[in-house]
């Protein structure tokens, strides 16, 4: 799947919002003490307090100006507003809005969020999620003959009766199990099958690499982890014995100068404390920096847990389909699975809040569109790999079910069942529906580098009703780019903000993530304005027009996806541009089919 994840806690773990932020401070930790500096017992933790606080104070000028740079980050909206009016790189989707689309009528349009699941009872999602009227809810039965018994909301692929596939194998390891007993001994093997021999030789390469590389960051992380909570167990253990002493509910350096230290322990405890302070306002209470820093151990903590479950998809010896239940040998298989839609993790209901937040309940965040259906289906396992047959059934029920427009925040770099897919993408340009799909957070250029699902058949053609998008920053100048993208002058249709992108998570809440992933239900969500507000359009139309009107950039040097290198906006993609919801709303209403297409 698509990882974004690991630049979701980079973007937590980097962002500080005051001089004083523990998160800043600590940033200068990360860097300075855990990169250079083994801890082989947390039994000298008092010593390592002491050390980490000296860097703490060393480079606190330079956090200083972090800080400066974080606060002048783009509004939670930003990707919304017009470069001109609200002078963000944006999409211009409030100004279509505002002075093209008000006052007139539009259709509902279904978007189907293929993705980890949607919390579909989150208060900005709610009111606008697909529900299936020929289903009887809860009866066990398959009312509508569509082979899923109580699809009420939609599907759910990686189910069973018994619950779901939360993780899953890297596509790599099912990969290395199924090639393993034929290629090791290239004695037994086919020496012939030279093809096959460098397939294996790539895949054995690649799981040795990225499994060894995963655990080591979950040993580095973990180690981190320890000693982040042996840190704030001290500070709040120090804390403690100081307001004991003093009678104080809360503390400041004040207090902490004034205490008569009548015992080692209370030297130890003035002497860390006064030390934290050298960072700090003198008036700050000690209380609000340890709850900071127990808020940066908590989402440390979620990280770590992601890292072992990462770990776990390349564990040879974990069976995580066996809940399903279905026949993973039969890709052609269609009915298995169950009706909870729900998300496991977060991924699938921020891409959907993206298309569809309500935009009119003034709470949380505006969606891109207006009048949606956010169609959940989930296929994508929280950790791990997409299987190539989920995909396929995804693309299929979406397809039967009614959805106009189909978002895929997914993607991995093999595909050895891609045939069924290519089928589905078949079925779907047959049936008009238009496909938006996330170039991946590599930065690599997936022109010469695979990213599968792809809309190239076998036969060398290419499925019209496919959009590829990477993703762009709120960044300015070389900055424009989000250097994560992949990218392809061939390969990627357009780019669309992918950066800080605030949304609806699971729980009524809302968080800024970014990635590729983000990028794409932009375009779908402007994809669905474009069909709801203009119901003749088809697919084709919906994605010519989109590509026609993006936004230009002449001359614009960014920095190069994974690399150090500047290279010309316009070479990243197809159109050379950044979709504009604005423009495209313009062109769409005077838009004349070409003769020819359908």
């Amino acid at each position: 799947m698509t990882e974004v994840r690991f630049m979701h806690f980079l973007a937590y773990f980097m962002k500080a919002s005051s001089k004083n932020s523990v998160l800043a401070i600590f940033k200068h930790f990360y860097f300075v003490i855990l990169t250079n500096y083994k801890i082989k017992s947390m039994k000298r933790l008092p010593g390592l307090v002491l050390f980490f606080l000296v860097f703490i104070h060393s480079f606190y000028s330079d956090a200083q100006s972090t800080n400066i740079d974080s606060a002048q980050g783009p509004p939670l909206n930003w990707f919304l507003l017009d470069p001109e009016a609200d002078k963000m790189q944006g999409v211009s989707i409030e100004k279509a809005y505002q002075s093209l689309l008000k006052g007139k009528p539009s259709k509902k349009v279904i978007v189907a969020v293929i993705d980890t699941g949607v919390d579909i009872d989150h208060d900005d999602l709610k009111d606008n999620i697909w529900t299936n009227t020929l289903e009887v809810a809860g009866n066990g039965l398959d009312d509508d003959k569509n082979g899923y018994i109580d699809d009420v909301h939609g599907w759910n692929f990686i189910g069973g009766k018994t619950g779901s596939t939360v993780n899953d194998h890297a596509e790599v390891t099912r990969e290395y199990l199924r090639l393993k007993p034929i290629y090791e001994n290239t004695t037994k093997a086919n020496k012939k099958d030279k093809t096959g021999i460098a397939y294996w030789e790539k895949v054995k390469t690649k799981y040795e690499n990225d499994s060894k590389a995963n655990q080591k960051n979950l040993d580095e992380y973990t180690q981190q982890l320890n000693l982040y909570v042996n840190a704030l167990i001290t500070i709040d253990y120090y804390d403690s014995l100081i307001r004991s002493k003093t009678g104080l509910k809360q503390i400041t350096l004040k207090e902490i100068d004034a205490l008569e230290a009548s015992t080692d322990t209370l030297l130890m405890a003035k002497k860390t404390l006064q030390s934290v302070y050298q960072s700090l306002e003198p008036e700050t209470e000690l209380g609000a920096f340890l709850a900071e820093l127990e808020m940066h151990v908590i989402g440390l903590g979620d990280y770590v847990e992601h890292l072992q479950a990462a770990v776990k998809s390349y564990d040879l010896s974990y069976n995580p389909r066996e809940v399903v239940g279905d026949n993973i040998n039969n890709v052609d298989e269609r009915y298995y699975g169950n009706n909870d839609v729900n998300d496991a993790s977060k991924h699938g209901t921020h891409v959907a809040g993206i298309i569809a937040a309500n935009r009119n309940n003034a709470v949380g965040m505006k969606g891109v569109a207006d009048n949606v259906l956010i169609m959940p289906i989930r296929v994508v396992p929280s950790s791990g790999d997409e299987r190539d047959k989920d995909v396929a059934n995804g693309i299929l029920y979406a397809v039967d079910n009614g959805a106009q427009v189909i978002n895929m925040s997914f993607g991995k770099y093999f595909s050895p069942n891609k045939e069924v897919v290519e089928k589905a993408i078949r079925y779907a340009e047959q049936k008009g529906v238009l496909l938006v799909h996330a170039a991946g957070n590599d930065g690599d250029d997936i022109d010469v580098k695979d990213h599968f699902p792809v809309p190239q058949y076998s036969n060398g053609k290419v499925a019209n009703n496919w959009l590829e998008i990477g993703a762009s920053s709120w960044g300015e100048g070389k900055d424009f780019v989000a250097d994560f993208s992949n990218f392809g002058k061939k390969t990627v249709d357009v780019f669309s903000p992918g950066t800080s992108i605030y949304a609806t998570i699971p729980g009524n809440e809302y968080e800024s993530l970014q990635g590729t992933s983000m990028a794409t239900p932009v375009v779908s969500g402007i994809a669905a304005i474009l069909l709801g507000y203009f119901p003749t359009l088809n697919a084709n139309d919906v994605k010519e027009i989109l590509l026609q009107s993006t936004r230009k950039f002449d001359g614009l040097k960014v920095s190069k996806p994974g690399s150090s290198d500047e290279i010309d906006f316009s070479q990243l993609s197809k159109s050379g541009g950044l979709v504009n919801a604005y423009e495209a709303v313009k062109l769409a209403s005077t838009w004349k089919r070409t003769e020819g297409k359908k």
